[in-house]
């Protein structure tokens, strides 16, 4: 029964997003945002996720690549070594992995027939080169892992079903305008570890995209993008070499639930930048240059998490993260994090955390030079 678990993977995929992927396959792992449900959290809609497959033709079992496994319409063929797509595999098939291998070129009909494929995995191959035409038949895809390759470009002509793809440890360092023009359905991209400068996006790039999800971390980002779709819910800028948010870069973010910004090189958060972000549940801003906690956070009703560890603050006051008052602040926190700062924490007074929902929620910890 093993083949199944690639199936069974995409069907916790299909519930959430993660914020931090280590593997693979942990981005089927769902950290959660606990004031959200599964629906709100992914902008999925329930109803078009994974396909009905008793309405599918019947298994043409008969039909499977050699070396691979098939089992209820899932191709497994990774790790076989493969140089190019293989044959005979069934019209009918919806999970098509091919990660692991050796495939250099994606051709015209390496898909031809496949019109019911669901999610298309190649993850960790050696492609650089894709056919304008190869995901035409592919009226149905809804996933596309196409990371870890060689890839200096996003595919043109992706699939007007398609609803997430992972494009990330690509080589990719422009993204022009009108890639994704006509991607409606589109709420999830991971596209982080290119190296991805600011001028290497077009104006208008994303221009009709309604994401849900964007990451673009571990690229060479010394700001943050302001022509970001502005349905964005979370936004992941982590492991890049911005130095500073000015006044308007969260300007058409207002949405946001979750915002990372770790492991950077911020040195400043410029007064009312954080204004514009009223839903913001989750700040990461862990591993920067900060020398106080940023202001504007008291405002920010809904905040629960807040990272402010590893940086260089020496200083925590009475208001820094609750308001003054009583029943203006929505919901409490439930983790601040401010170890390794050079702050005397002997000097911050109790009532800083009056709004914390209790004291195991606050980590302090060692400085050490």
């Amino acid at each position: 029964m093993w083949p199944l678990w690639p199936l069974a993977a995409l069907l916790a995929l299909s519930q959430a997003l993660p914020f931090e992927q280590k593997g693979f396959w942990d981005f089927t792992l769902d950290d959660g945002l606990p004031m959200l449900n599964d629906e709100e959290a992914s902008g999925a809609d329930t109803t078009s996720g994974i396909p009905d497959l008793d309405s599918l033709p019947p298994t043409y079992s008969a039909m499977c690549p050699f070396g691979c496994h098939c089992h209820l319409r899932v191709v497994q063929c990774s790790d076989l070594g493969l140089k190019i797509v293989p044959k005979e595999i069934s019209p009918d098939t919806t999970l098509l992995d091919l990660q692991n291998n050796d495939i250099s070129e994606i051709r015209k009909d390496d898909f031809k027939g496949l019109q019911h494929l669901y999610a298309l995995v190649l993850v960790n191959n050696k492609i650089s080169k894709i056919h304008e035409k190869a995901f035409s038949p592919l009226r149905k895809l809804q996933k596309l892992y196409i990371s870890k390759n060689h890839l200096v470009e996003i595919p043109p002509n992706l699939p007007s079903s398609l609803v997430e793809l992972r494009i990330h440890d690509n080589r990719i360092r422009k993204v022009p305008k009108g890639v994704f023009s006509g991607l409606r359905s589109m709420n999830c991209i991971e596209m982080g570890g290119n190296p991805l400068e600011n001028s290497g996006f077009e104006p208008g790039a994303f221009d009709g995209l309604k994401l849900n999800y964007l990451r673009i971390s571990e690229a060479k980002l010394t700001g943050i993008p302001k022509d970001l779709p502005e349905t964005l819910n979370e936004l992941h800028l982590d492991h890049n070499k911005i130095q500073a948010i000015e006044l308007e870069d969260l300007l058409r973010y207002s949405k946001l639930y979750r915002l990372g910004l770790g492991h950077n090189q911020i040195r400043m958060i410029e007064n009312g930048s954080l204004s514009f972000l009223p839903t913001l549940r989750e700040l990461h801003l862990d591993n920067n240059k900060l020398s106080r906690v940023p202001a504007g956070l008291p405002d920010l009703k809904l905040l629960q998490v807040v990272y402010l560890h590893t940086n260089n603050i020496t200083k925590v006051g009475v208001n820094d993260f609750c308001p003054v008052g009583f029943g203006v602040k929505r919901a409490y926190y439930n983790g601040i994090s401010l170890f390794s700062n050079p702050v005397p924490y002997w000097e911050v007074q109790p009532a800083t955390f009056r709004c914390v929902t209790d004291r195991l929620a606050i980590q302090f910890g060692n400085y050490k030079k």
